[in-house]
C-alpha cells in the first residue's frame, strides 16, 4: 500500500491571523471565555509515492505562501511531535464529499511533474490554549466548526478521507411494484426517498401494469425526479378549489373578475396568473419566458440579458456554505444553459434572528448566526472565484426563518442574439462537459418535495453538495466558444436529478438513448441507478451535430475541460438508458414529463377584522428612533457587501454602496457590459417586503 503524508501549513505566530479571531468571537457566542489563544492550520493529505524533495516542492510551489505561512511535513499515520501536543480538533470531509481543494491539487501537482501523487484529501486543525474541557472541545466541534452532514472531527490527529478502493457496480434492482398495495406503495415511497404521493406511485404501478413488467430501480427513480416538486411545480400547477368569505373582488391577469364570494377554481396559479400576466402583456421585448433554463429579454438590437433566481432553502438548512456555494453554481449554469456569459450575481437572503437563544433553536437545526455564516462564506466563495460581481441583494431575519432559510440566488447573462439554439435534432451525439461524477447530490430534486425536520441531516444527507467554481470557470469558457463557433444544437446544465433531468429533458421532442457505461466517475462502486440521477455540480449536456465532435475535443483540450460521448438523440420518443449491453431504463417520454397526476387543493379565505389600534405617542422619540436603526433589518450590511467581489470584470458604474464615504446602500446597481460598447447600460435592483 501506498504511503499516506500530511503536509500542515501554519500562519506565523508573530503575524494577526484572521480566521482565528474569528473563530474566538463565534466561541464567546457559547459562553466559553476562558481561551487563551486559538491557531488554525490547514491540512493536506497526499497518498503516493513520494519523496521527501515532492512534498517540498508541493508546500513550496503550491499550498504555503512564504510571507506569511510555514510549513511540516510527516507521514500521516506517525505520531506528532510533542511541540504539536494540546488542545486539538480536526476537521475533515467524509470520504466521498466534494472536495474541490483536494481535487485541484490532485490536478496541479500532475502540472509540476509529480505524476505518482494518487489521492488527495484535505483537513483543518484547531489547536486551542486555555482552560477547556473534554467536552467543551466536543461542544465547540459540533456547534461551530464541523457539521457532521458532511464532515467528521476528531479531538487528535485526523486520518485522511480517501475513497476506498471497491470494484464497479452493476447490479439492477427490479422493483415488485405491480402487486404491491397501497400501503406499500407509501413504504417503498419513503424507503427510497422519492416524496411521492400515493395518487403518483399508484399512476407509476398502473403503467407498468399495462407494460406488463415491473420497473427497475433506475426508471422508478428517473420517474420520481421528473415528477418532483422542483421539476414540475405540482403546487403552482395544482387545480384549487378556493372559497372566498366575502371581501373585495379579484381579478384575472386579464381584467375579468373573480366571483367575491362562493367556490371557484383556479386551474394552477402558474397558468392562471404568472404566466398569464407575462402572456397578456406579451411586450415585445420579452424573447423567452418559462421555457428556457433563464429568462432572456432584450437589450439592444444585437444583444439579449437573461436572468435567473432560484431558492436553495433546504440545502442551506443542512448545509449553510455548501447549499449557498451551489445555489451560486446552478443559477450561472442556467445562465450558461442559455448560451450567455454570466455578469452579475444577485442575493436575497432571510435567516432566524442571529441573537435567539439556544434553547429556542429546534431540534436538528443548526443556529441561524450559524446558518447566515455559512451562506454568507459560500455565496462569497462561488461568485468570486468565478469572476462575476455580486451586485443586488437583501438581507432579513424573522423567527418564521430560523429552521428552513431563504437563500434566494439569481444570475444575469449576456449573450449576442439570436446565438441560443434549444432544439436537438435525431442523429445529434449527447455530449457531457465538466466535472467528474459522484454520489454528491442523491435526491436532491425529490428533497424539495420534503418537509425539514429534526431528522432530515440523518436521512437525506446525501442531497448536500460542495461547488467546484475553478472547473465551472473553464467550463464556461470552452461552453462559449463552442456558442461563438456554433457547434452544438442544444445546450443545457445538469441541475437537480443530474443527467436524467438535463438528457430527459432535452430529448423529451423526440428522444435519446444513453450508456452509463464510459461516464467518469470520481470514484468507483456507483450503481446505475446513482451515476444516472447523481447531483455532482459544474456538468452540461450539448446535441452535437457528428461532424463538429473533433472541433469541440479541440475546445475542451484548450480549456482542459473534460468531455465524454454518452448517447445519441433517436427520435423515437423513448427514454432508454443503458449500463454496457444491459438496457436499465426504456420509458415512454410522454408519460415521464405528463403522466403524472394533478393535484387538486383547497383554499379558503375570510377577510380578517383588523380594529385599528390606539398607540400613544411616546413623549421622546429618540429610543424608538435608534432602536429602529438597531433593528438588523435596517442595520448596516456593508460588512456581507464587502465580501462580494462587485467590480471584477469592470463593467460596474453604480456600486451597490454609494454616498460620500461609500458606505450607502444604492437603490440599484448599474453595469456597463464591456462586450456591448457604447453607454447602454442594465439597472439592477430588487424589493422584499415580508412584513
Amino acid at each position: 500500500m501506498k504511503t499516506a503524508y500530511r503536509i500542515e501549513i501554519f500562519w506565523r505566530a508573530d503575524l494577526p491571523d484572521g480566521r482565528a479571531a474569528d473563530l474566538l468571537t463565534q466561541i464567546s457566542h457559547l459562553g466559553l471565555h476562558h481561551i487563551g489563544w486559538v491557531r488554525v492550520s490547514d491540512l493536506y493529505f497526499l497518498r503516493g509515492d513520494l519523496s521527501p524533495l515532492d512534498l517540498q516542492r508541493l508546500a513550496n510551489e503550491l499550498l504555503a505562501d512564504p510571507v506569511v505561512e510555514g510549513y511540516r511535513c510527516r507521514p500521516a499515520d506517525a505520531p506528532p511531535p510533542p511541540d504539536e501536543a494540546g488542545l486539538v480538533i480536526e476537521v475533515g470531509y467524509h470520504p466521498g464529499v466534494t472536495d474541490p481543494v483536494a481535487e485541484n491539487l490532485l490536478r496541479r501537482a500532475r502540472v509540476l511533474g509529480i505524476g505518482s501523487v494518487e489521492d488527495t484529501a484535505t483537513g483543518t486543525r484547531y489547536t486551542f490554549g486555555g482552560d477547556l474541557s473534554v467536552a467543551d472541545l466536543h461542544r465547540i466541534a459540533r456547534e461551530i466548526l464541523c457539521n457532521e452532514v458532511i464532515q467528521s472531527y476528531t479531538l487528535g490527529p485526523l486520518q485522511p478521507a480517501f475513497v476506498p478502493s471497491s470494484k464497479p457496480r452493476t447490479e439492477v434492482t427490479i422493483i415488485p411494484l405491480r402487486q404491491a398495495d397501497d400501503e406499500e406503495l407509501l413504504h417503498l415511497s419513503r424507503e427510497r426517498v422519492l416524496f411521492l404521493s400515493l395518487e403518483e406511485m399508484q399512476a407509476i404501478r398502473a403503467e407498468f401494469c399495462r407494460l406488463g413488467r415491473d420497473p427497475t430501480d433506475v426508471e422508478l427513480e428517473t420517474l420520481a425526479q421528473t415528477w418532483s416538486e422542483h421539476c414540475q411545480h405540482k403546487t403552482f400547477k395544482a387545480s384549487i378549489s378556493y372559497t372566498c368569505r366575502g371581501g373585495m373582488p379579484r381579478y384575472l391577469p386579464q381584467g375579468q373578475p373573480l366571483a367575491s364570494s362562493g367556490e371557484e377554481t383556479i386551474t394552477g396559479l402558474l397558468r392562471t396568473y404568472i404566466r398569464a400576466a407575462t402572456e397578456h402583456l406579451a411586450h415585445p421585448w420579452v424573447r423567452s419566458a418559462f421555457v428556457d433554463n433563464a429568462g432572456i429579454i432584450e437589450f439592444d438590437d444585437d444583444f439579449d440579458v437573461s436572468f435567473k433566481v432560484e431558492t436553495h432553502n433546504h440545502p442551506s438548512a443542512l448545509e449553510p456554505f455548501g447549499g449557498a456555494n451551489t445555489g451560486v453554481g446552478g443559477v450561472i449554469r442556467d445562465v450558461i444553459g442559455v448560451s450567455a456569459r454570466p455578469i452579475a450575481n444577485t442575493d436575497v437572503l432571510c435567516f432566524g434572528p442571529l441573537d435567539l437563544p439556544d434553547r429556542e433553536v429546534p431540534a436538528g437545526a443548526l443556529h441561524p448566526r450559524r446558518i447566515a455564516q455559512g451562506v454568507v462564506a459560500g455565496i462569497e466563495d462561488y461568485g468570486n472565484k468565478m469572476g462575476i460581481p455580486t451586485l443586488s441583494g437583501a438581507i432579513l431575519y424573522d423567527r418564521g426563518y430560523t429552521a428552513n432559510p431563504l437563500v434566494f440566488c439569481g444570475c444575469v447573462g449576456l449573450a449576442p442574439r439570436e446565438r441560443h439554439r434549444r432544439e436537438p435534432q435525431p442523429g445529434d451525439i449527447c455530449v457531457a462537459l465538466g466535472g467528474a461524477t459522484g454520489r454528491d447530490g442523491l435526491h436532491g430534486a425529490t428533497f424539495s418535495s420534503a418537509e425539514l425536520t429534526h431528522e432530515t441531516g440523518q436521512t437525506v444527507g446525501s442531497v448536500v453538495q460542495i461547488g467546484d467554481p475553478i472547473t465551472e470557470k473553464a467550463l464556461l469558457e470552452a461552453v462559449i466558444r463552442a456558442r461563438d463557433e456554433g457547434l452544438c444544437h442544444a445546450i443545457t446544465d445538469c441541475g437537480a436529478g443530474g443527467f436524467s433531468s438535463a438528457v430527459g429533458e432535452m430529448g423529451r421532442e423526440i428522444g435519446v438513448e444513453v450508456d452509463l457505461h464510459d461516464i467518469p466517475l470520481k470514484y468507483p462502486g456507483l450503481l446505475p441507478w446513482e451515476i444516472w440521477l447523481s447531483e455532482a455540480q459544474e456538468r452540461m449536456i450539448l446535441a452535437v451535430p457528428t461532424e463538429n465532435l473533433s472541433r469541440l475535443s479541440e475546445i475542451c483540450a484548450n480549456f482542459d475541460v473534460d468531455w465524454t460521448v454518452i448517447g445519441r438523440f433517436t427520435g423515437d420518443g423513448r427514454l432508454r438508458v443503458r449500463y454496457g449491453d444491459r438496457i436499465v431504463a426504456d420509458l415512454d417520454m410522454r408519460f415521464l414529463h405528463e403522466g403524472w397526476p394533478r393535484r387538486t387543493l383547497r383554499a379558503e379565505w375570510t377577510p380578517p377584522v383588523l380594529p385599528e389600534p390606539e398607540i400613544a405617542p411616546p413623549a421622546d422619540l429618540t429610543y424608538v428612533l435608534l432602536s429602529m436603526l438597531a433593528h438588523p433589518d435596517v442595520a448596516s450590511k456593508e460588512a456581507i457587501i464587502r465580501r462580494y467581489d462587485h467590480e471584477v470584470q469592470g463593467a460596474t458604474i453604480v456600486k451597490p454602496l454609494v454616498g460620500a464615504t461609500n458606505d450607502g446602500p444604492s437603490d440599484a446597481a448599474v453595469l456597463r457590459p464591456l462586450e456591448v460598447g457604447g453607454w447602454r447600460g442594465l439597472a439592477l435592483g430588487c424589493g422584499i417586503c415580508p412584513h
